[in-house]
């Protein structure tokens, strides 16, 4: 028996108090992780069942279990392959700039666009800029935004082109709110976020350089300086990339 043959022994799977699938999940987790690097697709379904000696019910019910973790990414007529690891974000007021920074990442921008137009109804709302005399026109910028080259959000975001003249002349590739504070003199100090899931649409699908209709974390956040409405932006984030930590007390827990 040759030395390559006793390794693929000592990897078959066998019957015990711990099923075959919930071996093999291991035994696949640990070569994604430590064998095979993320974008690089795992062994086929004929060859985990001929090295691991186990049915192909299992082989997917393995595999099935570690994309469900978002380990794996199955890409229909390609493979299986290890993905990205997911960024983890808390909850807090912070540019993604300082964000990606704040984890060790370099944070990169590619500006798609930045013209000033009136709000749609929604922004125009959060800016207060919907009432007769206050209508006006606002910057759209629209923005991907990286982490170490990799895309991992695009920002639509809406700013008072009254608080903001000559937005379009700055370099928008940074931290806006670094801009806002260095410039304007306007201090982001408070927002309000909401949360929610939906799939990338074709051109959103493009400028993540992910697949169409990959789930999105997608947050709308409303920032303030000094009580007075600044920001109105929708960040759309891949859900296979970034993922958010949250910490609950007590007093969060509603009675029911």
């Amino acid at each position: 028996m040759t030395l390559e043959d006793e390794q693929r022994q000592d990897q078959r799977i066998t019957d015990g108090p711990e099923p075959k699938h919930i071996q093999l999940s291991a035994a696949v987790a640990r070569l994604a992780t430590e064998s095979l690097t993320p974008g690089e697709m795992i062994p086929s379904e004929r060859t985990l069942m001929t090295e691991y000696g186990v049915s192909r019910a299992t082989v997917r019910k393995a595999v099935d279990s570690l994309i469900v973790d978002g380990l794996l990414r199955r890409v229909p007529g390609k493979g299986t392959f290890v993905v990205q690891p997911r960024l983890e974000s808390r909850l807090h007021l912070a540019s993604f700039t300082q964000d990606m920074r704040r984890r060790g990442l370099h944070p990169t921008t590619r500006l798609i666009s930045c013209e000033a137009v009136e709000p749609p109804p929604e922004a125009a709302a959060s800016l207060g800029m919907d009432t007769p005399g206050s209508r006006g026109r606002a910057w759209a910028l629209t923005r991907v935004r990286c982490a170490d080259g990799q895309p991992i959000a695009v920002e639509t975001g809406w700013y008072p082109a009254s608080l903001f003249p000559d937005l379009d002349r700055r370099d928008l590739a940074g931290s806006l709110y670094d801009i806002f504070s260095a410039d304007y003199g306007v201090l982001i100090d408070a927002a309000e976020q909401t949360l929610w899931g939906e799939a990338a649409d074709a051109p959103t699908a493009r400028m993540l350089e992910a697949e169409p209709a990959t789930p999105l974390l997608v947050f709308r956040r409303v920032s303030h300086a000094a009580g007075r409405p600044a920001e109105h932006v929708v960040s759309r984030y891949r859900g296979d990339r970034y993922q958010v930590h949250m910490s609950l007390s007590r007093d969060d827990v509603s009675s029911s």
